[in-house]
């Protein structure tokens, strides 16, 4: 039944793609960076890398003048120092901080993968290698307007690392926390739910947080299939609707769970001076 439960889920959680879904049904708000904000990103990087070459190249071309050089040696040192700053530096800047730069970091954004997992070395080398083309070579026009034609804000560098700017700077809402229904509380003094699947739970949880987002057409539908199949792991079954079940078997779990960890906490506060103590005598026996 798990099977025939989670794919429902999925679907309405998919329609939002900023949305990314686990294997269970979760969904986890990626949010990514508007096209504003990663604009002053990319300036302040364009501008810092451009700085530090100037930087790096007028140390190198005192030095060589120092030593009497020929033409040819500032001809080199002005290419090295130019893939230094363009490639070499981005590159380690972004592996290093996991995604990360000036930029990225005073517009709160980091480079992820699609699925949401960490960027790695070969991602950035791809972006930077490509951004010589669309940011340096072409003073970022091409990335603007690559990242004005596609979802998420990707310039091109990102769409053949596989790879886009995730806002961190995301507000967070305190979502309120919900009693047992009244007409199940009785029920819920003798309710077994321990033999529940905390997959399953965590769908039924993820369900819940979601279901005012959704229309009658879909919400009953999910409500009686998550309902079904909860069925078998609880005892007794109340005579309720079926979302209202649903938060009941939440609650019920997370007040006796909360309970539980209270009294393992009590326990172990009465063992610590026990586990914490020396031995008699200890160490001058």
């Amino acid at each position: 039944m798990a099977a025939r439960a989670t794919p429902d889920v999925e679907t309405w959680i998919d329609d939002d793609p900023d949305v990314l879904v686990t294997g269970e049904a979760v969904a986890l708000d990626l949010r990514p960076t508007g096209f504003a904000l990663r604009a002053a990103g990319s300036i302040i990087d364009f501008l810092s890398y451009v700085a530090l070459f100037l930087l790096i190249l007028w140390g190198s071309f005192t030095v060589a003048s120092s030593t009497g050089s020929e033409e040819a040696v500032f001809a080199i040192l002005a290419i090295g120092d130019l893939v230094l700053c363009v490639v070499v530096v981005p590159v380690a800047v972004e592996t290093l901080t996991h995604g990360k730069s000036l930029g990225r970091l005073a517009v709160g954004a980091r480079i992820v993968r699609d699925d949401g997992g960490a960027a790695g070395l070969r991602h950035a080398v791809i972006r930077a290698l490509v951004g010589v083309l669309e940011i340096f070579m072409t003073l970022g026009g091409l990335a603007a307007i690559v990242g004005l034609l596609t979802t998420r804000t990707r310039r091109l560098g990102d769409l053949v690392a596989g790879t886009y700017a995730q806002y961190e700077r995301v507000a967070r809402t305190a979502r309120p926390v919900y009693g047992v229904p009244v007409p199940l509380v009785a029920w819920a003094q003798v309710a077994d739910v321990a033999r529940m699947p905390d997959a399953l739970s965590r769908r039924i949880a993820q369900f819940l947080a979601q279901a005012p987002q959704l229309g009658p057409e879909r919400r009953a539908p999910l409500a009686r299939a998550l309902a079904t199949e909860a069925a078998p792991y609880v005892s007794p079954l109340p005579e309720a609707n079926p979302e209202l079940f649903l938060a009941a078997i939440t609650v019920v779990r997370r007040e006796r769970e909360a309970a539980a960890l209270g009294l393992e906490a009590q326990r172990l506060g009465r063992l610590a001076p026990a586990l914490r103590g020396l031995p008699h005598g200890f160490p001058d026996r």
